[in-house]
């Protein structure tokens, strides 16, 4: 079977964030992500597939598709058998409790999917994000996250009207804050990471007085920063550590 004109089109429309909410549809690419979105609570709408891959979900939501058809689709260099389109759920109520992890402008796909697979593997299970940062249902998102975007809840909100409506206390990722190896640090709490160019905003910074770095060890101290992804993955340690 062929792809219709119709579901070229409206895959290749999923590209852009006006169509994924118009249509309230995703697409994740690839077996092992395919099958890990499948096996959560994400509900199938179609999955594209060629004829040798195998999964027992049911015959009227598969569309048999040759590798040169799945190759037109595609968003991989090298597609894997599997192109699913899902439907975004319905945001759950946010959760204010535990570690949270805030996000100020990220806007980087591949920093953000990897964000995602870094709460999921230290258990934090709320995720909010700017309305500057990108789509969480973004294509490269979602093959980023490794299908662990199906295991955090994630917000976007204006920070600074979030951020006053909590009582955690907070901590700013920031070159000039107190070094993280020297604090001891709450079980629960937000810690923001900000923009990979401009870091947290300046809106933000000036509310927020717990500030908090990662020390430079290399001796000649001239490393700019961290990308945002390796600096959110040493703090959860060190949150999660305490």
């Amino acid at each position: 079977m062929s792809i219709s004109k119709n579901q070229f089109k409206l895959i290749t429309s999923l590209s852009q964030k006006k169509y994924r909410q118009k249509h309230k549809l995703f697409i994740a690419e690839g077996i092992k992500v395919v099958q890990e979105i499948s096996n959560s609570s994400f509900e199938i709408e179609t999955l594209f597939c060629t004829e040798d891959f195998i999964t027992d979900i049911s015959n009227e939501k598969i569309v048999r598709i040759s590798e040169n058809d799945l190759k037109k689709i595609s968003n991989l260099k090298t597609p894997n058998k599997v192109l699913g389109l899902f439907k975004i759920p319905v945001e759950k109520p946010l959760n204010n409790h535990g570690l949270i992890i805030v996000l100020d402008a990220i806007s980087d796909p591949g920093n953000l999917g990897t964000i995602i697979r870094l709460c999921d593997w230290f258990g934090v299970v709320t995720l909010v994000c700017s309305k500057q940062t990108v789509d969480c249902y973004n294509q490269k998102v979602v093959q980023a996250s490794m299908g662990s975007l199906t295991r955090v809840s994630i917000h976007y909100k204006s920070l600074s009207v979030y951020l006053k409506e909590t009582n955690l206390p907070t901590f700013i990722a920031d070159m000039n804050g107190e070094n993280v190896y020297k604090m001891n640090l709450p079980k629960e709490g937000i810690l923001i990471m900000g923009n990979e160019a401009n870091g947290v905003s300046a809106e933000i910074k000036k509310e927020i007085m717990n500030k908090i770095s990662i020390p430079r060890f290399g001796e000649a101290q001239e490393t700019e920063s961290l990308n945002v992804a390796t600096a959110t993955a040493i703090l959860l340690s060190e949150f999660k550590r305490n």
